[in-house]
């Protein structure tokens, strides 16, 4: 390092100049101060609301549930929401609603006495017909509990 005398301009001094690099941490620091409040702080979610004890619960119109009902024997029915299908068509009446939907969930409710290989034989239809989720109603789900 090199040291400066009074009048002796020609000597080189070799110290840092920390002015300019003070300035610029202030006003980097001012601008994450304005901006970190602007920024949110969180996700809006809305909370789901509590059942009226009074009403009974309705499936919203967009939910699909396909019901398998035992009728006799080793036969089965099969209900889209309240509508009656048979076997054959149910694979096409499943494409025709989730042909234009952006929400692609079904939920299948099976009789307690149904074999379980037919319920996930309805599970495969509505995969083959485009639904992405599937979800089981129990008898504890429908009873509310």
């Amino acid at each position: 390092m090199a040291m400066t005398s009074g009048n002796d301009f020609r000597a080189v001094s070799s110290e840092i100049n920390v002015t300019p690099l003070i300035d610029v941490l202030l006003v980097l620091l001012i601008i994450f101060m304005v901006i970190v409040p602007v920024t949110p702080k969180g996700v809006g979610a809305q909370i789901p609301q509590p059942p009226k004890h009074n009403s009974p619960v309705d499936p919203p119109d967009t939910v699909v549930v396909v019901s398998v009902l035992r009728t006799g024997g080793t036969q089965v029915a099969y209900k889209i929401n309240q509508d009656d299908v048979s076997r054959d068509d149910l694979l096409a009446r499943l494409s025709a609603i989730y042909q234009n939907r952006a929400e692609r969930t079904m939920f299948v409710k099976g009789d307690e006495d149904v074999n379980f290989a037919q319920v996930a034989d309805v599970i495969d239809i509505g995969h083959s017909a485009g639904v992405e989720q599937v979800g089981l109603i129990t008898p504890k789900i429908s009873a509310g509990l």
